[in-house]
């Protein structure tokens, strides 16, 4: 990948650092990895409409 990602860790990782998920976002994707790995992580790309979709469904009261 050429893009220059920012990351940023999720609001609902872990406070012990043990389950931490970091997330970078693109126009049309968004790009997740483990936190405690950071560049040996595989990422998981999901393409917007996907992501947007999984949010939705995982708010509270959905």
């Amino acid at each position: 990948m050429s893009e220059q990602l920012t990351w940023f860790k999720s609001s609902h990782s872990d406070a012990e650092g043990d389950n931490c998920v970091s997330v970078a976002l693109t126009p049309t994707t968004t790009h997740i990895r483990d936190t405690k790995l950071a560049a040996d992580s595989p990422e998981l790309n999901v393409r917007a409409p996907a992501w947007s979709a999984f949010i939705s469904a995982v708010q509270p009261g959905a």
